[in-house]
């Protein structure tokens, strides 16, 4: 028996499989275009699907014990089908700038602390209410045509089985769904104009669906008998993957966009998460919650920076057997008397900045460069600023009911042992790396295995398939020295902003 995890990103689908005893087996991968132009940022559905049913049959030509599969996926995304589950329009991505003027209209009606308290969003285009809006008022046939509107990870559990139903944590990505009454938000629909007979079935997190359908039986070469699991918003699946569940663990996911995730045992405080731009999301555990704390540009920034920087230590270390990461950071150590910070502050907004600020037109910045400045140097600052933006956010999220104690490090920035000792010392607790790097798709793994039966429990699935690799403890000196500058940093947004 084998289980697996379905991971539906913005750029490319996985599809990861796992014995009975949730070690990793094999996984495949497939990628599609994303469409971006000064109009619109959007994704052809088609081809995700496509990308979903190739990924899958490979892994099912090799596995074809497969009992369930979790589907897993990005937020926000929706897609108007027709009554064959068809779209009729190419999806928008959450970061497409249509639906700002629907999303002001919406809080004319209902005032941002109203729709933040339902919510538990501060509104924001993003999210997916405003751009159903968007689509009603410029593309009215669309509309009009449309028998479902469908987020990522149900548009694929409906292709996959039939059934349209959402989990509760990629719901709340709508900014239409009640995150205390556990449904859709009607106030919210009604001020928005939007049919929400439209949207899917919101479920609890880890809902099976259905066994896959004979249609999609012929696409995958799976079996009639397995399994599909609606698991979560790919952040959530990642906390659970992590191994966090309860409030003493956070979440540090170095990845691409680096994403700080606390659990919470009951609701925060809502006040001080509107004033942080921070998104409440209903946990998998009844009661609890998680909140998103994240950078635009955290992997992103580091390769940025070897790949416009670094082009002669690339060539260097060809013949080493080392990334040009690992080179870089030994440079840096070697050309110090004693460590140090690097002494520059680099604001990481070089995507814009997400919380707390939420601030899309933010800018980058490097500053205290000299000639004497290496190329060595300016990696470490990158990898600092970026920690000193998790602080702030570490800070912005006071008085919300945090209480995290350690922290637990996923993704690929988790292998770096000098980012991991960096995170350490500058937010003053035990940072632990885990042996996954896609927290995600082990997630969505421990879900489906929970589901069909597998594992008893959320601890006998993280027993299984949760590994800690190495504990990084806080070094006190090296902590002086980091907020003798994190006094300064905090200022360098507010100082950059009105020149870009």
């Amino acid at each position: 028996m084998k289980i697996a995890g379905l991971d539906i990103g913005t750029t490319g689908c996985k599809f990861t499989v796992f014995d009975e005893h949730g070690k990793y087996l094999d996984k495949a991968y497939r990628g599609y275009p994303v469409k971006r132009t000064v109009g619109g940022h959007e994704i052809d559905i088609s081809a995700v699907m496509d990308g979903v049913y190739d990924s899958i049959r490979e892994m099912a030509i090799k596995y074809p014990d497969i009992a369930g599969i979790g589907v897993t996926s990005f937020g926000e995304t929706f897609v108007c089908v027709d009554g064959a589950g068809e779209p009729l329009h190419p999806a928008m991505l959450y970061t497409d700038p249509r639906g700002k003027e629907e999303c002001r209209e919406l809080v004319e009606k209902l005032g941002e602390r109203e729709i933040a308290n339902i919510t538990g969003l501060r509104p924001h285009e993003m999210y997916s209410i405003s751009k159903i809006m968007w689509m009603k008022k410029y593309q009215p046939e669309v509309y009009e045509s449309a028998r479902r509107i469908l987020l990522m990870e149900d548009y694929v559990v409906y292709h996959l089985t039939g059934k349209a139903q959402i989990d509760y944590s990629l719901a709340t990505r709508t900014m239409a769904f009640d995150i205390r009454k556990l449904c859709w938000s009607r106030e919210i629909f009604e001020a928005a104009g939007i049919d929400m007979n439209l949207m899917a079935k919101p479920v609890p997190t880890g809902s099976v669906a259905e066994t896959i359908s004979l249609a999609a039986v012929q696409k995958t070469g799976l079996s009639l008998d397995t399994k599909v699991i609606s698991v979560s918003h790919d952040q959530v699946s990642a906390a659970v993957g992590a191994g966090a569940f309860d409030g003493s663990v956070a979440v540090d996911g170095a990845g691409t966009v680096e994403c700080l995730t606390p659990v919470y045992d009951q609701i925060p405080d809502i006040d001080v998460m509107y004033q942080g731009y921070f998104s409440v999301v209903p946990y998998v555990i009844p009661g609890k919650y998680v909140a998103y704390a994240f950078s635009y540009t955290g992997g992103a920034l580091i390769q940025w920076c070897t790949e416009t920087l670094a082009q002669k230590e690339m060539e260097l270390v060809k013949e080493r057997g080392i990334s040009v990461n690992e080179y870089l950071e030994q440079v840096y150590m070697d050309q110090k008397e004693e460590e140090i910070p690097s002494g520059l502050l680099v604001l990481p907004h070089f995507a814009g900045a997400a919380t707390p600020y939420m601030d899309i037109s933010s800018k980058g910045a490097i500053m205290g460069l000299t000639t004497a400045t290496t190329t060595a140097d300016i990696y470490r600052g990158c990898m600092e600023g970026v920690v000193y933006e998790m602080y702030l956010n570490m800070q912005a999220l006071q008085g919300s009911g945090i209480h995290f104690t350690k922290i637990h490090a996923t993704g690929g920035g988790a292998r770096s042992e000098q980012w991991m000792q960096m995170k350490a010392d500058m937010l003053n607790l035990p940072i632990i790396a885990l042996k996954t790097v896609d927290a995600g798709t082990v997630g969505s793994a421990m879900l489906t295995g929970i589901a069909i039966g597998l594992f008893k429990d959320l601890q006998d699935a993280a027993a299984h398939m949760v590994e800690e690799i190495k504990t990084y403890e806080p070094r006190l000196e090296m902590h002086e020295k980091y907020m003798k500058l994190y006094e300064k940093y905090q200022y360098v947004y507010q100082a950059v902003r009105p020149l870009v």
